[in-house]
């Protein structure tokens, strides 16, 4: 409760709140097991995300990066910054079919922050569109681990998910953009 406080009302940078927080469960003994708590980590998704960031790097070594901004602003932007808000999601949510979702985001996060500095717009509104849009992966089997394991068990194809996810994702991803705008405004 105390590390959501600090965060919350920022009196100091996340990270910290977060040291100081496993800090002092260590000190108070909230964790006794500390080789269980090791175990309970989900290093598959630690490492995941470790191998992204450089994947990230050399996207915005190589102009990846500028590239899919500009793309945005090129195509979107005499619409209005709605518009790149709307294709950002699309974006995110066409990667986050095929990889997974925290790859995408941490693909995808610099571009947001990119393509809104160049609007000039706040870049709040596209990095939670991005880590939505990665979050919603209903349409394919390999978007997310709980579709893998029910294809399996409930012997569905590939077009089931197809048939079933991309209406879903469709309906939600309109609610998505539109919702984004009432409550972070541009």
């Amino acid at each position: 409760m105390w590390m959501m406080s600090m965060m919350i009302f920022e009196w100091m940078p996340a990270v910290m709140a977060v040291v100081i927080a496993a800090l002092m469960m260590i000190i108070t003994k909230c964790i006794r097991q500390v080789d269980q708590a090791y175990r309970s980590i989900d290093w598959g998704t630690v490492v995941l995300i470790a191998c992204m960031l450089p994947m990230a790097t050399a996207l915005e070594k190589t102009g990846g990066i500028e590239f899919i901004s500009e793309f945005l602003i090129s195509s979107l932007g005499s619409i209005g910054p709605l518009a790149i808000l709307a294709g950002l999601y699309v974006i995110a949510s066409l990667f986050s079919q095929f990889i997974s979702n925290t790859a995408t985001a941490v693909l995808l996060y610099p571009v947001a922050i990119l393509t809104s500095q160049q609007l000039g717009v706040s870049p709040i509104p596209m990095v939670m569109a991005v880590a939505f849009a990665a979050s919603m992966a209903f349409a394919t089997p390999v978007a997310t681990p709980p579709n893998a394991m029910v294809m399996a068990a409930g012997k569905y194809t590939f077009f089931d998910f197809i048939k079933v996810g991309m209406p879903l994702q469709i309906l939600i991803g309109i609610c998505i953009v539109f919702m984004l705008r009432i409550f972070f405004p541009f």
